[in-house]
């Protein structure tokens, strides 16, 4: 064993023996459903923040995004521009309602304030819809689609283990599925969040250090960056030799595309947990401020990660390692120690993704499933322990998609992302902003949504031909299936009062903040 993997095989222990500290203190105070998978509500701004965070970007942040910029160009980097604007307006625009609304609610079933658990309960009780058709379809558009999102995570994780470990892809994914679900079952979103916060500065550092150290390689040796064409980053590299292509990074397609990235965070579930999870609304601010300005400069961070790969790397990686350009130059520039502690943090914030992702799907299982259609007088703990059986069924088919196929990071994110975007992003919005809103139009958007981001690749791919990416027609075509079917249904006066009252609540909370 060289010191470079005896290095990432001593970290990444560390890492996961604190991972199992933290997932049994908080196991011992995990006693009801809420605990388990939104925390209690009980998350300060920071650990709010930075747990949305790493959450959100790790593996497409240190992997696909520098990756894809590296092999296509900085026509991707259009995907950071729209994010780092959507991210900002999702903090502004929902969290706050959302984190009011969520408790206040009535109940639909019950009465009295519904405390929300899952985005499928809060759309319930948002529209007062006892007979459970919104929380069932709801539920499935999460179940379909994280099953796509943790598999991107692990086809990172398993391609990472392999190139630090190296162990067959099989072995990493099966290997990667085991370590995140031994500390997601016992530790739930307490763990996850408290996690999530190590996480992210270990993201950010190693984002900062490494184009640090390849900038001052290359430019202190002009041999090294003599084949790096930074130009040709308005293109990209195409075929097996290597060369590069043509640019394409102003093209009007490409730049709507990447733009439109950025609408996915208003139907993210597990983004949109944290906003749930948040101590209080007062605490939104603060936790915005913390979460964008990490962000933020974090992509640019790994933009310039990619601009160090093209300048460094000559020849230039293939296809087929260019996605994996931040270990790579990792590897190539670090002392084997340092080299070791960068890709084990690189390997744990990879999978720190998959853990959130898997709660908000057993959350779905349990609370939107079992409870409300199966036994609705199941006790506390017995909830606790079937949520946490639904985190193992829902990795082991999240693993056979991962085993399945040849899918890049950010194709399958890029599905998840667009599914998530558009099934739940117009809805969410529009019930904290339109007071007659009802519950067929939700329905409507739901469902157009959803199934235009599942169909669009593939009609695009053989009849249309445009390149577009499906969040743009399911967005547009998910916003106009509300604005119409909207028109069928009508507001009851209970969820009129209740927009009400929550309006008034978060107007004041605001004044007063």
């Amino acid at each position: 064993m060289n010191s470079s993997v005896m290095a990432s095989v001593t970290t990444f222990a560390v890492y996961l023996l604190l991972m199992v500290v933290i997932g049994v203190w908080v196991f011992r105070r995990t006693v009801n459903l809420s605990d388990y998978v939104l925390g209690g509500r009980q998350l300060n701004s920071w650990v709010a923040g930075l747990s949305a965070n790493a959450s959100d970007f790790s593996a497409w942040l240190l992997l696909g995004l520098p990756g894809a910029i590296y092999l296509s160009g900085l026509g991707e980097a259009w995907i950071a521009v729209g994010l780092a604007v959507g991210f900002a307006a999702s903090w502004y625009l929902l969290a706050g309602r959302l984190r009011v609304f969520t408790e206040r609610a009535t109940d639909a079933r019950s009465g009295g304030e519904s405390n929300s658990l899952t985005l499928s309960s809060y759309l319930e009780n948002r529209f007062d819809d006892r007979g459970g058709t919104l929380r069932a379809v709801s539920a499935v558009l999460i179940l379909v689609f994280y099953l796509f999102y943790v598999a991107s995570g692990l086809v990172a994780a398993g391609g990472l283990f392999e190139q630090v470990f190296g162990v067959s892809g099989n072995v990493a994914i099966l290997t990667g599925v085991t370590v995140v679900v031994v500390y997601t079952f016992f530790g739930g979103f307490l763990a996850v969040s408290f996690t999530d916060v190590i996480q992210a500065a270990m993201m950010w550092c190693a984002l900062l250090v490494v184009p640090v150290v390849a900038i001052v390689a290359v430019s202190g040796d002009p041999d090294r960056g003599a084949g790096g064409d930074l130009g040709s980053l308005l293109g990209g590299v195409s075929g097996l030799d290597g060369s590069w292509a043509p640019a394409d990074a102003l093209v009007p397609v490409v730049v709507i595309s990447g733009l439109a990235w950025g609408l996915g965070y208003f139907g993210q579930p597990h983004i949109l947990a944290r906003f749930m999870g948040i101590r209080s609304p007062g605490d939104v601010r603060a936790a915005g401020v913390v979460s964008v300005g990490w962000a933020v400069s974090a992509m640019a961070l790994a933009l310039v990660v990619a601009l160090a790969g093209v300048a460094y790397f000559d020849p230039p990686l293939d296809e087929q390692t260019a996605e994996y350009v931040f270990p790579q130059l990792i590897q190539a520039l670090m002392n084997p120690w340092v080299a070791g502690l960068l890709l084990a943090a690189i390997l744990a914030a990879v999978m720190s993704t998959a853990d959130s992702q898997l709660l908000v799907a057993s959350a779905a299982l349990t609370e939107d499933g079992y409870r409300t259609f199966v036994n609705r007088e199941a006790s506390p703990r017995a909830l606790v322990w079937i949520s946490r059986a639904a985190v193992v069924l829902v990795a082991a088919v999240a693993a056979g998609i991962a085993l399945s196929g040849n899918n890049t990071i950010m194709e399958l994110v890029g599905y998840a992302w667009a599914g998530f975007g558009a099934g739940f992003g117009p809805v969410i919005l529009l019930s904290l902003y339109w007071r007659r809103m009802n519950r067929v139009g939700a329905l409507a958007g739901m469902i157009t949504g959803g199934f235009v981001a599942v169909a669009w690749d593939l009609l695009d791919e053989r009849v249309l031909d445009t390149g577009l990416y499906a969040m743009v027609p399911a967005v547009a075509l998910s916003f106009l299936a509300i604005l119409v079917a909207n028109r069928l249904g009508r507001a009851s006066q209970q969820m009129e009062q209740d927009f009400d009252r929550v309006d008034a609540e978060y107007r004041g909370l605001n004044a007063v903040g």
